[in-house]
C-alpha cells in the first residue's frame, strides 16, 4: 500500500485548523495509508494552543519560530516527511479532502507524476467570490503555461499531489506564495507527467482571512519568468 503524507501549512487559523485536521483525517482515502504533517508557520495568535488539542498518532506537528511563508513550510514538511505521494492540504477550508481521491487517482493509477486540482473545471460546487481574483489567476496561469508549454487552467490551486520522485529531484527555493508557479514551472522543465482534475473550492473572504493578495500577484508572475530562464 503506498503512503501518502499530507501537508498542511498553517499561519494565523486559529478558527479552522482543528476542524481542518479532523476533516482530513476524517476522510476516507482509498488504496493508501494516511500521515498528515501540519507545519505552524510562526502564527502569533492561538493557533498553537489549538493544536495542542490534537492527539493523534497520525497527526506530526512542526513549528517555525517566525513566520516564514506557505513555501518554507512545505519545505520544512518535505524535509522531515516520509511518504510515496504528497499532497498539499490548506488549513482554511476551502478545499474539501473528499476531492483527495480525485486528486490521487491519476497518481494511482500510473498514469501521472503530478496532479493539479482545478477550481475552474469540473462539475463540483464553487463559492463565487472575487472577480479580480479570477483575472489575477488567469493572467499567472496563461504565462505560466506560455512558458511551459503546459496547458493548465489553476497554477495557483491549493491542491496539489506529487510523487517522492518530484520531491525528490525538484530543488524548491520560495519561501512564500511563489512557490506554486516556481513548482509548475519545475515539474514542466523535468518532464514529469502532468494531470489535472476538477475539484470544488468553497473560497472565503479577507474578512474570514484569506491571506493571499495583489503583491502575491506580482510576485508570482516575476517567478515564472525567474525560472523560466534560469
Amino acid at each position: 500500500m503506498k503512503r501518502l503524507t499530507i501537508i498542511m501549512p498553517v499561519y494565523n487559523e486559529e478558527a479552522t485548523i482543528v476542524s481542518s485536521i479532523r476533516r482530513v483525517l476524517a476522510t476516507k482515502i482509498k488504496n493508501v495509508s494516511v500521515n498528515l504533517v501540519v507545519v505552524d508557520d510562526g502564527s502569533t495568535d492561538r493557533t498553537k494552543k489549538e493544536l495542542a488539542k490534537i492527539r493523534d498518532k497520525k497527526v506530526r506537528i512542526l513549528s517555525h519560530r517566525h513566520n516564514l511563508g506557505k513555501g518554507a513550510a512545505i519545505r520544512t514538511a518535505l524535509e522531515k516527511a516520509r511518504g510515496d505521494i504528497f499532497v498539499i492540504q490548506d488549513a482554511d477550508l476551502e478545499y474539501d479532502p473528499d476531492d483527495l481521491n480525485f486528486l490521487l487517482s491519476p497518481i494511482l493509477d500510473g498514469k501521472a507524476d503530478v496532479v493539479f486540482g482545478s477550481r475552474f473545471v469540473g462539475s463540483g460546487p464553487h463559492r463565487v467570490l472575487y472577480f479580480w481574483h479570477r483575472v489575477a489567476n488567469q493572467a499567472i496561469t496563461l504565462l505560466c503555461d506560455c512558458f511551459t508549454n503546459l496547458n493548465l487552467t489553476d497554477v495557483e490551486t491549493g491542491y496539489k499531489a506529487f510523487t517522492k520522485a518530484v520531491a525528490q529531484q525538484i530543488n524548491l527555493e520560495e519561501n512564500r506564495f511563489g512557490f506554486d508557479p516556481e513548482f509548475t514551472v519545475k515539474v514542466a522543465k523535468n518532464n514529469f507527467r502532468v494531470y489535472e482534475v476538477g475539484i470544488s473550492y468553497a473560497g472565503r473572504s479577507y474578512a474570514e482571512g484569506k491571506k493571499i493578495g495583489w503583491r502575491d500577484g506580482i510576485v508570482a508572475l516575476w517567478t515564472i519568468i525567474k525560472y523560466s530562464l534560469s
